[in-house]
């Protein structure tokens, strides 16, 4: 049985349900097989007045797989970083194409990205946010390419991470922790809390950034590492990672005394190395880090905490959100604003404060005797 209109034809099969075709650039093509005669006539509907608006597209488009899209799309992503771009491929690799990687650009639908996201989230909360975001923007340019009319992605707030708020590590753990590290390698405690640096703007530090009879320090590049451990030196990733700070006298004092044991002459010497002059490798300062924690007695704080930590601290003595957003290298004030909440020392000391404030009115409303 066969069912026309003036855009395509709707045909039942062998099976009983309903196969909706039409024609595009004289070439027929399918728009689906349907349950019922309606739902085909509603398909092509739906694609004719896709056309009408002007946001049709070809048919044969939409049957790239997610996997050779987005191998495509990270080929023609020169812009990112390299790092950036590893970290790309090792989610999509990971996480993506193994479970939609066989799936027509154009037969990826709302409920199958939903289901994916839910599976990752329930073992990889973090892992599924960034997944999330990446296929998102990838099929937001599957759109713009024309291979699609709308994005499948729509579940909303899949692409927040819900991170657990840091510890904030007290002045005690700090000092144990950076007697705990080898002492080539202790300035890098002062250097993340008290100047609040990164872990790669403290491995591109320089002998030529410090200018410590000016008690400033100037962060002009950062260096990480690819995922096989090369590695990369490069602006920081903004401007406002581009700045010069000053340095607390203590931290000037502790750095003076670096310099002259650990720091060869040249200008472009690193501050942190192995310890006789060389960069350190990528798994050098991790795997230090990782035993000073357990010698110290706080296996619980990340090397980042204690930027964390310090930009906390630079919140209590009262820096307004414009000021930490230069300390940190932050171009948003968001960022910036999480730091400025209530210390638990701080919020100890108010209350032992007013605990002498209520012991002092219980002896001022002592009746004589």
């Amino acid at each position: 049985m066969t069912s026309r209109n003036h855009f395509g034809t709707v045909r039942q099969r062998g099976t009983g349900r309903w196969q909706a075709v039409y024609y595009y650039e004289g070439k027929q093509e399918s728009a689906g097989v349907f349950p019922t005669k309606a739902d085909a006539h509603a398909a092509l509907a739906i694609i004719e007045a896709d056309r009408r608006r002007g946001v049709s597209v070809s048919p044969r488009a939409g049957r790239t797989t997610v996997e050779d899209y987005a191998k495509g799309w990270l080929k023609h992503r020169p812009d990112l970083a390299e790092r950036t771009h590893e970290l790309y491929e090792h989610v999509t690799k990971t996480h993506i194409t193994p479970v939609l990687g066989r799936i027509e650009l154009a037969s990826l639908t709302p409920l199958r990205v939903r289901e994916w996201h839910a599976n990752l989230s329930r073992t990889h909360p973090a892992t599924a946010a960034k997944a999330y975001r990446l296929l998102s923007t990838i099929m937001k340019t599957a759109v713009n390419d024309g291979l699609i009319t709308t994005s499948p992605c729509r579940v909303r707030g899949a692409g927040v991470e819900r991170s657990s708020e840091r510890p904030v590590a007290s002045f005690d753990e700090i000092e144990r922790l950076e007697a705990a590290l080898p002492e080539h390698l202790r300035i890098v405690v002062p250097l993340a809390v008290w100047c609040q640096l990164r872990r790669g703007e403290i491995l591109g530090l320089q002998r030529q950034d410090i200018r410590l009879k000016d008690l400033t320090l100037n962060v002009r590049r950062s260096r990480t590492f690819s995922m096989s451990g090369e590695s990369i030196t490069k602006a920081p990733k903004s401007l406002a990672g581009v700045r010069s700070l000053a340095i607390p006298p203590e931290v000037a004092r502790r750095l003076q005394e670096h310099l002259k044991r650990f720091v060869s002459a040249g200008e472009d010497s690193h501050v942190v190395s192995d310890g006789i002059g060389r960069p350190l490798s990528a798994n050098s300062l991790h795997g230090h880090w990782r035993r000073a924690r357990e010698r110290s007695g706080a296996p619980g704080i990340r090397f980042h905490d204690l930027r964390h930590a310090g930009l906390t601290y630079a919140a209590a003595t009262g820096a307004t959100t414009v000021e930490l957003m230069h300390r940190a290298g932050h171009a948003s004030a968001a960022a910036a604003m999480r730091y400025q909440h209530a210390l638990k020392d701080r919020d100890r000391l108010m209350a032992s404060a007013l605990d002498a404030l209520i012991q002092r009115g219980r002896s001022e409303d002592i009746p004589d005797s």
